[in-house]
């Protein structure tokens, strides 16, 4: 699907009204609509003169025209259907979409300056960049969709995009037991860690819902608390009450300026948090986050593994990058002490997001690595408490909950 030649040039005889009337039509849909059919119509009268039939339907039109004027062109319908998860584009005409988890390539066929101009109006309210110095980009749209865009040389030919839409769908953890992602006695399990102040690792592959759990687990957090997130943009949409979002920002064309997420959590600290939560860690971040932790502060991250050990072992590493005096004699005793929970999520090969175990640091092993011992697994395809399986239970009794009553009243 092309913007036709026609469609392209009433577009272009709006722009130029519009400029001339000095009117803003981003933010009047209604206006941009009018302009658009007085539009179509002239040229429409225009062709009836000549002897021609009207060359556009005119409903089409007028939709094509205002979405190319005030939303995002031609993929803006895609962005406005909810089945829809996330859209990437690998070249002008390799425009792809997921739903459900499943990737499908699209009729849609764009032009190099389409794609150009789609990334500089969707960067344009972030206050990013990208060009040959900086070459990648991630920033927030307005609806709360990440963008990601790459450009050669760094890619090998055609610009990259990735928008990774924002849904509302889920909102807690019974959105995610009623889509099938965990049992009620998980969610149960999961509400009385998050209100009993555990510290949460979400792990799983790219595209398996840590974002989504880590929103669910924090529709947990009891009223009173004073949540701070850091992000690298922002991603997390929180109900809570007293929250405080705080993402990354790039270095300026001068090479100044730039907050790294090492500097936001250390700033984070000064925010009175009663939970600090990260909304990934992938390098030397992730020691500012266990010192945070291991200053009583509660909170939560996500991380890339492919189990929840995996996740613990990682974890242990990371911190390494931050510099030659840290060393593992003090990262895999502070790990094993601080993270209480691990929620390991999983993309199921027919795009189903499933939490796959819920699993807890059990101490240092012989070999110096930290110990995981499994609360729930996957047994037959279901999410399983098993027997006599959980973290320290002093966190649940300080806050008052009965772990035991908790879980059986929902098993």
């Amino acid at each position: 699907m092309r913007m036709s030649d026609a469609v392209r040039t009433i577009t272009e005889q709006v722009r130029a009204r519009v400029l001339r009337d000095g009117v803003d039509l981003s933010q009047d849909a209604a206006l941009a609509e009018r302009y658009a059919r007085d539009e179509i119509r002239r040229r429409s009268e225009g062709l009836l003169a000549r002897g021609r039939l009207a060359d556009v339907d005119e409903r089409e039109a007028a939709r094509e025209v205002v979405a190319a004027l005030t939303g995002l062109g031609a993929i803006q319908p895609l962005l406005d259907d909810e089945s829809v998860e996330e859209i990437w584009i690998n070249g002008p005409t390799r425009v792809f979409v997921a739903r459900n988890g499943v990737s499908e390539l699209t009729s849609l066929v764009l032009t190099e300056q389409d794609v150009r101009d789609l990334v500089e109006r969707m960067l344009r309210a972030s206050g990013r960049r990208v060009d040959l110095s900086s070459p990648f980009v991630d920033a927030s749209l307005p609806d709360g969709s990440r963008l990601h865009v790459a450009i050669p040389d760094v890619t090998r030919r055609h610009w990259a995009v990735n928008i990774r839409k924002f849904h509302r769908r889920v909102r807690d953890l019974h959105d995610l037991v009623a889509s099938g992602s965990l049992t009620e006695q998980a969610a149960a399990f999961l509400d009385a860690s998050v209100r009993a102040g555990l510290n949460i690792l979400v792990s799983g592959p790219t595209h398996s819902g840590k974002t989504t759990m880590l929103g669910a687990l924090l529709g947990c957090v009891r009223p009173a608390e004073r949540i701070v997130t850091v992000e690298e943009t922002f991603e997390l949409d929180l109900a809570a009450r007293d929250v405080v979002a705080l993402q990354c920002r790039q270095p300026n064309l001068e090479g100044g300026g730039e907050i790294s997420l090492r500097r936001l959590v250390k700033e984070s600290l000064r925010m009175r948090p009663d939970r600090l939560v990260v909304g990934e860690v992938r390098e030397a971040e992730s020691l500012d986050l266990l010192i945070a932790l291991n200053s009583g502060v509660p909170g939560m991250c996500t991380i890339h593994a492919n189990s929840a050990a995996d996740a613990l072992l990682k974890l242990c590493t990371l911190p390494l990058l931050a510099g030659r005096n840290i060393d593992a004699a003090f990262v895999v005793p502070t790990v094993s002490s601080c993270i209480d929970l691990v929620v390991h999520t999983r993309l199921g090969a027919d795009g189903a997001r499933q939490v796959e175990e819920i699993a807890h640091p059990a101490g240092v092993d012989a070999a110096g690595r930290v110990a995981v011992e499994q609360v729930f697994a996957r047994d037959g395809g279901r999410l399983r408490a098993l027997p006599g399986a959980a973290p320290d239970r002093r966190k649940f009794e300080a806050a008052g909950i009965d772990l035991e009553a908790t879980l059986r009243d929902v098993a």
